[in-house]
């Protein structure tokens, strides 16, 4: 998803991912060890592209 925004990610330490969108920087979190991601984190995803001014 955030590849096809045109975002650049680099991986971090551990499960941290580096996020750099229209000028906008976050580091998230990958979900482990289950595939499924919980309300938190969903959060942060979605306050960075609201930054970053992806809107759906």
């Amino acid at each position: 998803m955030f590849i096809a925004a045109g975002a650049s990610i680099s991986q971090g330490r551990g499960s941290r991912l580096r996020v750099s969108l229209n000028g906008v920087d976050a580091v998230l979190h990958r979900p482990h060890p289950r595939k499924e991601t919980d309300k938190g984190a969903l959060r942060s995803v979605r306050r960075f592209l609201r930054e970053a001014g992806v809107v759906p």
